[in-house]
């Protein structure tokens, strides 16, 4: 290394499983952001599921081993990013919490969790990134998932990202903070709940006359994709890296992985 280089970070892309099985194009934008940010990349073979499904069913062993493998498959590297609010919360928030009362483990838990970030604070925050390679030339509404939101207080840092996109406008929803109606297993145990609720986001969507959806988290984007195509809406979703790195070659969320 030349005198006066500085080492590129090492940073660890923690996929989540939507990503991985739905919307690969995500984890490439990411990279792509990351890699813009002057980061080294890393994807781990060995990472699976955050274990969130399990943690928040009661299923507190499987969810503890799932935690376990995760921390071991992150070993040794400077930072563990991912482009999902619920799935960064988990590692960075619940972790120690799962931890509890098993000291070795919740120590390990305790130090993992302060390399973990989101993507867009990730970004933002640690990495003071104020240029991106994304272009878009039109209007977008960008929706706040509710446990980047919550548990995280991300905000300010995907807007800040979408104002260096050159040629997109950014309308704020009515009630932006409002939730989708998504909430994981909240969707499935309560449906008609979770349609009136989704029913109030479209609405404000609709309001606002967006071309393009946006969000930091993929599970949102899937129930409001549905819920609007189930309108009859053409208003596309995508995740908001996708538009922040350009890698706007994979059809909108709404004209693939979901059903009318």
């Amino acid at each position: 290394m030349a005198t006066g280089e500085t080492k590129k970070p090492r940073v660890g892309l923690f996929v989540t499983c939507l990503v991985d099985l739905m919307r690969p194009s995500i984890g490439f934008a990411a990279v792509r952001l990351l890699e813009a940010a002057g980061c080294d990349v890393l994807v781990p073979a060995a990472q699976t599921c955050c274990g969130q499904p399990a943690y928040n069913g009661g299923d507190r062993a499987s969810a503890k081993a799932l935690a376990l493998r995760t921390i071991a498959a992150f070993e040794g590297l400077d930072y563990v990013v991912a482009p999902s609010g619920s799935c960064a919360a988990m590692l960075k928030r619940h972790y120690p919490r799962l931890m509890a009362g098993d000291a070795a483990a919740e120590a390990r838990a305790r130090a993992f969790a302060e390399r973990v970030h989101e993507l867009t604070a990730f970004l933002v925050d640690v990495r003071g990134l104020n240029a991106v390679p994304g272009t878009f030339a039109g209007r977008v509404a960008y929706h706040d998932g509710c446990s980047g939101l919550r548990e995280l207080a991300i905000a300010r840092q995907p807007r800040a990202l979408l104002g260096a996109v050159q040629g997109l406008e950014l309308v704020e929803l009515a009630d932006r903070e409002a939730c989708c109606g998504f909430g994981g297993l909240f969707s499935i145990k309560y449906p008609g709940i979770s349609d009136a609720i989704a029913e109030r986001k479209t609405a404000a969507i609709t309001a606002a006359e967006p071309a393009l959806v946006l969000a930091g988290e993929i599970g949102c984007l899937l129930n409001i994709a549905g819920k609007l195509a189930r309108e009859g809406s053409d208003i596309a979703c995508r995740h908001v890296a996708e538009v922040l790195a350009g890698e706007m070659s994979a059809p909108p969320i709404a004209r693939t992985q979901v059903r009318k």
